[in-house]
């Protein structure tokens, strides 16, 4: 390598150290404006134009949120959807209700990932707090757990499959930044994601959450059972209950001012599945009609990630919300209220496009393509090296994935191919490893059970590194035969 490919190697080093130190330092900088600072600065000593550098993080940061932020907006309130009308409660209920206690973790893990397809992490688990609260206190009561804790037995495989689903699974946002900045088809991602996500979910999930039950003894404070087993637990007349936060009571009235009829579990669970439908047919499709096919091209069109996720949450809005007889002025305002907390993961997002755009006109990507040319390692395990490192450092899995997007992008050649597929996944998988303090997934895990810290961190950042973990082992196996 020559001097100059050096000089940007170390550019690259020191903007990443630059960027984790305002993120973490008394500074405290937002993660929008750190990734801004180190953008520009990184542009200035690459040696990129002045007048170009402006334009770049324009650039990056426009192309990326036309990409993902639309879809990410979407999602959410097809998400907020669910919650209010009920529709994930029903399909939590409906998978446990006629459960043993040996099959109740595997049962709860069903749950989870089925939920955890449209929802965020945070948002999924605290839909499924209450049912998980009232299904382990019946559990303890009745002693049906043995030796083992009924807490951590169902709480390991909640939080493996939510957190599996949301770092490793498009259309979570994570996923869908490295689709967008890697230009991988969406379709074979999906279907590499849901490959590597089944075995490690159970592997990480009720298998680890068997042996992790006789060895870690969860018991809140009565405080958080009482809340959570009776604003949560199931109503035995009419099997509504409330979501304890998650967004309306169940027994919202509707327009007429009477009670929204109930979801049935069979709607609940097409509406979730739709948008992965649509883009799954694209791919299936592509793959086996020619071009010029009219069925094809209607294919991919409501493939796209935008349209696909609009036409999910048009169908969950009548189907769910204004068809069930609730009134449109709530539903609304229950919409406008879900898109406030994803407007920071937004200007991440956006910072993060404005970074990797710099990256690329200043010349450094060229340089850790022509670095790692001649390394041994593969780019699997660089990405999810990367991802992990960066997302453990700034206490966010989003800086992780778009800064290691960015840094492994000149790498791939492929777009569309399969292997840039399992490199997504590998980026989404590095982004959830230790996740430890700095991240607040592991305060909400922490205070939902009423864990100390000690317990906190062999409970979720024992399973989400395991998670990281195995599902990378799985794309090392699946990259044996693809």
């Amino acid at each position: 390598m020559g001097e100059r490919t050096w000089f940007l190697l170390v550019i690259l080093v020191v903007a990443i150290g630059l960027l984790v130190t305002l993120i973490n330092s008394r500074l405290r900088l937002h993660p929008f404006v750190a990734l801004l600072v180190v953008s520009l600065a990184t542009g200035l000593a690459a040696g990129e134009p002045a007048g170009q550098i402006a334009k770049s993080m324009e650039t990056g940061a426009g192309d990326i949120l036309g990409n993902v932020g639309v879809t990410l907006a979407l999602g959410t309130m097809l998400g907020r959807l669910l919650a209010d009308s009920g529709a994930t409660d029903r399909i939590a209920a409906a998978v446990v209700e006629r459960s043993t206690p040996r099959t109740l973790p595997w049962l709860m893990t069903l749950a989870a990932f089925i939920i955890g397809i449209p929802m965020f992490f945070e948002v999924g688990l605290i839909v499924l707090l209450p049912l998980v609260f009232s299904v382990a206190e019946r559990l303890r009561l009745s002693g049906g757990a043995g030796k083992a804790s009924s807490y951590t037995l169902l709480a390991t495989p909640t939080i493996a499959a939510l957190a599996t689903l949301h770092g490793m699974v498009p259309p979570h946002p994570g996923p869908l930044i490295a689709v967008s900045g890697l230009h991988a088809d969406l379709g074979k991602t999906i279907l590499v994601g849901l490959v590597c996500a089944v075995p490690t979910v159970i592997l990480a999930g009720p298998v680890f959450g068997r042996w992790l039950s006789t060895r870690l003894s969860i018991e809140p404070d009565r405080a958080l059972v009482d809340q959570f087993t009776h604003r949560g637990a199931i109503d035995e007349r009419d099997g509504e209950r409330d979501l304890a936060g998650a967004g309306v009571p169940a027994r919202e009235t509707g327009s007429g001012g009477g009670p929204c009829r109930a979801v049935p579990t069979r709607t609940a669970v097409v509406s979730i599945l739709v948008p992965v439908a649509l883009m799954l047919l694209r791919t299936l499709t592509e793959i086996v009609l020619p071009d010029g096919n009219g069925f094809r091209a209607a294919t991919v069109l409501l493939g796209e990630p935008v349209i696909a996720m609009l036409a999910g949450f048009l169908f969950a809005l009548f189907a769910l919300a204004l068809l069930r007889g609730r009134d449109g002025e709530s539903v609304r305002r229950s919409l406008a209220d879900s898109l406030k907390p994803v407007v920071g993961i937004l200007l991440i997002i956006g910072g993060g496009g404005a970074f990797n755009e710099v990256l690329q006109d200043s010349g450094i990507s060229d340089a850790v393509g022509s670095a790692a040319g001649g390394l041994s390692i593969s780019v699997l395990v660089l990405g999810w090296l990367l991802a992990l490192l960066l997302s453990a450092s700034t206490g966010s899995a989003t800086v992780g994935i778009v800064a290691s997007t960015g840094i492994v992008a000149p790498l791939l050649h492929n777009g569309g191919g399969w292997y840039t597929s399992m490199v997504v996944v590998a980026i989404g998988a590095g982004s959830i490893g230790l996740n430890y303090v700095n991240h607040a997934g592991f305060w909400l895990v922490k205070e939902s059970f009423g864990m100390s810290m000690g317990q906190a961190t062999k409970l979720h950042t024992t399973v989400q590194t395991l998670v990281s973990v195995l599902g990378l082992l799985m794309l090392l196996v699946l990259n044996l035969f693809v």
